[in-house]
């Protein structure tokens, strides 16, 4: 036996009751990943998605981070698995989701905030939506005459209503010019409030106060689901909170979504436009605003995302050989088509 090994095995067995194995090296943690069925992104991870830890989708609108999302649990229905995913805005539209081949009978949809009964109300309606200063404002883009392309179909879709019941409301008819007008005073906006409370850096946030009784609901949820179990992967959507309230989340959170992952086995998907996780995040991408296909002139036909990997703990294959030489480096980067359901495959 060596000298050095020698004062190696000395040194850990004078220290074996405070620090055991205070000189070896931990063993490499291997995780078992999950295909997100888009080629470029697993062979950028190895795999895809690991399993039994919390992974960040960072980006902003337009990014493909929800369907990068969709296109993961779609993978795991597929395999008759079942998958949650908490909508914290209400954001989730189910057609898009059908239309990656995503089995819907297999998903849980947690809509936060959402009355039980039907909105046929105004006053029920009122609450149905989250306020706009509240929600991070999208980016203005060119119309199709700048060389650009519209807002998000989703949004459009979900404004149309609001706009033909504003158009028809006495208020849009304008009145004849002689006639006198009456001035009418706006209405405050007030809370009601509510049985949800949030404990931040020791303080308890007003229960009324929006978005923090549905961010509640949805971390509420999200405990729930994970001590419960049964569910390969877990998605909590706060893409459209400002990152001044998804940063007011307690980092304990994320710690504690981490761990019952890890015992779990499931995969926990955190959506956001800024990140929060910090390092209780196993894996962290960033998700770069998409730019407009050019396969035709006049047409919309898709969008080109591209994905950036900011930080990952566990590398899904070890390496127990050591070249001679300096190894290339490694891609960190992958791009993707997102077509629109009129431009088909290609």
């Amino acid at each position: 036996m060596s000298t050095a090994t020698t004062i190696r095995s000395q040194v850990e067995a004078a220290l074996r009751d405070r620090i055991p194995s205070a000189l070896t090296p931990p063993a490499r943690t291997i995780r078992p990943v999950t295909p997100t069925g888009i080629r470029s992104v697993d062979e950028v991870l190895e795999g895809g998605l690991p399993i039994g830890t919390l992974t960040e989708l960072v980006g902003g609108e337009c990014s493909g981070r929800t369907s990068l999302a969709l296109s993961f649990l779609a993978e795991l229905t597929s395999a008759g698995k079942v998958c949650a995913w908490i909508d914290v805005s209400n954001s989730l539209n189910p057609e898009s989701a059908a239309a990656v081949d995503l089995n819907l009978s297999r998903l849980l949809w947690v809509r936060c905030g959402v009355p039980a009964a039907a909105p046929s109300q105004p006053s029920v309606a009122k609450g149905f939506v989250l306020p706009d200063k509240y929600l991070v404002p999208p980016p203005i883009k060119k119309g199709l005459h700048g060389g650009g392309f519209g807002r998000h179909p989703r949004n459009e879709t979900k404004g149309v209503a609001r706009a033909v019941s504003e158009l028809l409301s006495p208020e849009a008819i304008a009145p004849r010019c002689a006639e006198p007008q009456r001035r009418v005073k706006a209405e405050r906006e007030t809370f009601e409030p509510g049985p949800v409370s949030l404990i931040v850096n020791g303080r308890k946030a007003p229960a009324g106060k929006e978005p923090w009784t549905r961010i509640a609901q949805a971390l509420r949820a999200t405990d729930l689901l994970l001590q419960a179990g049964g569910f390969s992967a877990i998605v909590l959507d706060l893409g459209n909170i400002t990152p001044e309230h998804g940063l007011r989340v307690p980092l304990n959170k994320w710690h504690r979504y981490r761990l019952a992952a890890e015992r779990n086995q499931s995969s926990v998907l955190l959506l956001t436009q800024h990140a929060c996780a910090k390092g209780s995040a196993g894996l962290v991408l960033q998700m770069l605003p998409g730019t407009a296909l050019r396969d035709e002139t006049t047409v919309f036909t898709g969008l080109e995302y591209r994905v950036e990997v900011i930080r990952q703990r566990f590398k899904p294959t070890p390496i127990n050989v050591v070249p001679l030489r300096k190894p290339p480096e490694r891609t960190t980067g992958a791009t993707w088509h997102g077509r629109s359901a009129w431009a088909g495959r290609r």
